[in-house]
């Protein structure tokens, strides 16, 4: 199995690139978290791999982190999900919203990524549920209540606020906070 590539990068065209590790050319596909964070053409690159062997093709996935690779594998446990719909939640959220969406179980977080429907993030959350904190990746915002905090994150995406700015905001707020103070303590957060 290929678990790690050392080279130079030779090509950047998303979401393929192509790294050339001793005269010999590997082509990886990547998320867009990791396409945006490789160096310039001609520079030397390292890449964390997911090689995946089918009857019809050998595909080697890369990864900037190891956080984003061990997300990467745990997506694909999901029954219905994909390598390509890994990469696609990947490249749609960052691993802490992913992570901010599951402990919070808020669906609508995950069908904002192309090729997300309702079904799939129902599914995505009701799977990856306790998946997190066992694979290493933790959730800021599950000492939160859930209700409380989703309540106040969707008053502030409907008042307008962005969904990081919202995000951003609750996870400022107190534990206990109820929803009136939250959004009230959120809304002040903001307002800075």
């Amino acid at each position: 199995m290929i678990g790690r590539l050392n080279g130079i990068l030779l090509e950047k065209t998303p979401p393929l690139v192509l790294i050339d590790c001793n005269g010999v050319g590997y082509e990886c596909e990547v998320p867009m978290s990791t396409f945006y964070n490789l160096p310039a053409i001609g520079e030397k690159v390292v890449m964390l791999t997911h090689f995946v062997v089918r009857e019809d093709a050998q595909l080697l996935y890369g990864f900037g982190s190891d956080q984003e690779r061990a997300t990467f594998r745990q997506l694909l446990k999901v029954n219905g999900i994909g390598a390509k719909s890994a990469l696609s939640i990947l490249s749609g959220l960052s691993i802490d919203e992913l992570v901010q969406a599951v402990a919070l179980q808020e669906a609508s977080m995950l069908t904002r990524v192309p090729g997300v429907g309702k079904k799939t993030a129902e599914r995505l959350l009701l799977e990856l549920k306790d998946k997190f904190s066992v694979s290493g990746l933790t959730a800021t915002s599950a000492s939160h209540p859930k209700s409380a905090s989703s309540d106040v994150l969707n008053a502030l995406i409907s008042l307008g606020y962005n969904e990081r700015e919202a995000l951003a905001a609750v996870k400022q707020l107190p534990a206990d906070a109820s929803v009136a103070d939250g959004i009230k303590l959120a809304l002040k957060a903001l307002s800075k």
